[in-house]
C-alpha cells in the first residue's frame, strides 16, 4: 500500500526515488526525466510497523522526507488504534511516531512520539526543521480535539494518547503520567478538529505572488464523523521567517455543494517545477494543477 513518496538527494538532480509502503520503505534508481523504472526496487527499510502480526492494521498510510542537506530520512507512523493506553501494549511499539534513518536505511530511532498520525511530513528549506500534518484522535466529540501542523522536534513527545493540544488530558486517561504533563509540545498551528489533515508541502515556486514563497500548503481531507461537515480543501499556513504565528487560511475550496454534499476530497501536495501547485484528490479520482494567472 505505496502512500510516500521522495526524492534523493534533496536538490536538482537526484538519483533515486524512495517509496514508503505499509510495512517497509523502498527505493528505485532514478534520474530526471525518467517516467518508469531504470531498475529494480531495493529494500531500504524491511520492517516498518504496521506489517507484522501484532503492529497490523491501524493507520496505513507512510509518508517520507528527508533533512534539508540529505542526511537522514524521516517516515512517519501512525498509531494502531485510537487512543489505546500504550503501556505494556506491543501493537502500538514504535507507532504513533516519526522515525528515523540514514538514507540506506541503517540507525532507525524514534525522533519524535507522541503524535497520533502525521499522515504529511515534510522539511521546512528555510529553517531545516522537519514539520507534520497530524490527524488527532477521535471518540471526545465534534469539537476535540483540534488537527494541528507543527514543527517536530528531535526528542519531541506531542501528546498522544494521554495528552492532547498541549498538557489536556484525555478524560479516557485522566491522571495518567503526570510526569509527562508539562512535556507536551503544544503545536504550532490549530485546525478545526477532524479536518483530516493530510499531507503538506512547503511552496519553493515564483510562479504565485512573491507572499506565498516558503508558506505551508496542506490538503484537508475532511470530516466523516461530525455533525457539521468540515475540510474539503487545501489550506494555506502563512510562515514568517519560517515560523507560524497559528493563523491560516482556505486556499482552495468549493469541493462540497451548496447542500453540503462531497465530490472532492484533497490528499497529497506538491510543487510544480514552474511553481504550479498539484493536488491530488481521491474523492473525484483527479489531480488538480493551480496556478496563477494575475489579476
Amino acid at each position: 500500500m505505496p502512500f510516500g513518496i521522495a526524492f534523493y538527494p534533496p536538490g536538482p538532480d537526484p538519483q533515486w526515488v524512495y517509496v514508503g509502503n505499509t510495512d517497509s520503505v523502498v527505493r528505485f534508481p532514478y534520474r530526471n526525466g525518467d517516467t518508469k523504472a531504470r531498475g529494480p526496487q531495493q529494500v531500504i527499510v524491511p520492517d516498518l510497523p504496521g506489517g507484522g502480526r501484532l503492529t497490523g492494521g491501524g493507520h496505513w498510510t507512510r509518508d517520507i522526507a528527508f533533512s534539508r542537506e540529505g542526511q537522514k530520512m524521516y517516515v512517519s507512523v501512525g498509531s494502531r488504534s485510537n487512543n489505546d493506553d500504550t503501556d505494556n501494549n506491543p501493537r502500538e511499539d514504535r507507532r504513533a511516531d516519526v522515525l528515523e534513518f540514514n538514507p540506506d536505511g541503517s540507525g532507525g530511532r524514534v525522533y519524535a512520539y507522541g503524535i497520533r498520525n502525521a499522515v504529511g511530513i515534510a522539511t521546512n528549506p528555510t529553517t531545516g526543521e522537519l514539520w507534520g500534518s497530524v490527524n488527532e484522535r477521535d471518540g471526545l466529540g465534534d469539537d476535540l480535539p483540534p488537527d494541528y501542523i507543527t514543527h517536530l522536534q528531535n526528542g519531541g513527545f506531542y501528546g498522544w494518547p494521554w495528552f492532547y493540544m498541549g498538557g489536556s488530558w484525555d478524560p479516557r486517561h485522566q491522571g495518567k503520567h503526570p510526569e509527562l504533563k508539562n512535556k507536551v509540545i503544544t503545536p504550532d498551528v490549530l485546525l478545526q478538529p477532524h479536518f483530516a489533515s493530510l499531507e503538506m508541502t512547503f511552496y519553493t515556486g515564483s510562479q504565485f505572488p512573491a507572499e506565498y514563497r516558503g508558506d505551508i500548503f496542506a490538503s484537508e481531507h475532511g470530516s466523516w464523523n461530525r455533525k457539521k461537515r468540515t475540510g474539503y480543501e487545501v489550506i494555506r499556513v502563512p510562515l514568517k521567517n519560517g515560523h507560524a504565528n497559528g493563523e491560516y487560511e482556505d486556499f482552495l475550496t468549493g469541493f462540497t455543494t451548496a447542500k453540503g454534499e462531497v465530490w472532492g476530497r484533497p490528499v497529497g501536495v506538491a510543487v510544480g517545477h514552474d511553481g504550479s501547485l498539484f493536488v491530488s484528490d481521491d474523492g473525484s479520482q483527479s489531480i488538480w494543477r493551480v496556478i496563477y494567472t494575475g489579476k
